[in-house]
């Protein structure tokens, strides 16, 4: 299932591009084959580094059914993604402003798992629609877990996507069919350890994966690179049930330092 790419969805990305030519708007996608490997953490702590280099930032939580984000931002959403999908608000009703600088969220809908039989495309519509206001730097999707079509619609409208990873086995399988998803129709993936003691360990594992890709004659045009790790931090899930961010209330720690060195890469790459 991997291997192919729909008819629909590669008519949608043509259209998309199209469409959003003149649009300032940049997507970054933040995914990961595996729940519970930080995703959602780093996909708002990297939000608030790059909106405190005055870039304007809005949040898609696009983890459909599982979302959490307004538990990071600490906001209470009357209007989420899922409403505007179901053509029940306006897209200006599901744009939410966060306590800090610069950041927008649109929320998803936690505990919501009945999606629309004929959904397909009009989450990533959303994406257009965001992009098509021209007013955001950046759009940060952090999308579900694993390798689901509503996933896979998400990724292909991305410029650029983040897998967060950890060095645990089943993560590193699901990281590298996600590689092997992505191989067919993007450019380049960029691979974040998470909770990984070094920076070399992450290298480490991250030129395997590359290799068993060179092994197994995936699209050598592909490329994967890694942009750094984070390192374990009991603080962290404190400071996530504190509805706080932790390279806010950790500044000087080491997570925060990891992350930081970790943003500036990805703002080179970019």
């Amino acid at each position: 299932m991997f291997e192919q790419i729909s008819t629909q969805a590669s008519k949608l990305i043509s259209l998309t591009r199209s469409k959003n030519k003149t649009s300032k708007t940049k997507v970054i996608a933040i995914t990961s084959g595996k729940g519970g490997v930080g995703k959602s953490t780093c996909t708002a702590n990297i939000s608030y580094l790059f909106a405190k280099e005055n870039k304007k930032i809005i949040v898609v939580d696009a983890d459909i059914g599982l979302a959490n984000m307004q538990i990071l931002f600490d906001v209470k959403p009357q209007k989420t993604l899922n409403d505007y999908v179901e053509k029940s608000t306006s897209l200006k009703s599901i744009i939410l402003e966060t306590k800090y600088k610069n950041i927008s969220l649109v929320a998803g809908k936690s505990g919501h798992s009945h999606l629309l039989e004929d959904s397909s495309n009009q989450f990533s519509q959303v994406i257009n629609d965001i992009k098509d206001l021209n007013t955001y730097d950046y759009i940060f999707i952090d999308t579900g877990a694993g390798l689901n079509k509503h996933v896979q619609e998400f990724l292909e409208i991305s410029d650029e996507i983040i897998a967060v990873t950890t060095a645990d086995p089943s993560a590193l399988t699901d990281v590298y069919a996600l590689i092997k998803m992505l191989s067919i129709s993007k450019k380049r993936l960029f691979l974040l350890f998470n909770q990984t003691r070094t920076f070399k360990t992450g290298e480490t594992i991250s030129n395997s994966l590359i290799n068993l890709a060179i092994k197994n004659n995936l699209n050598r045009n592909f490329m994967v690179k890694y942009i750094g790790n984070v390192v374990a931090d009991l603080n962290i899930a404190t400071t996530g049930r504190l509805r706080k961010l932790f390279v806010k209330e950790l500044e000087y720690s080491q997570a925060s330092e990891d992350l930081n060195k970790l943003v500036n890469k990805i703002k080179e790459e970019i």
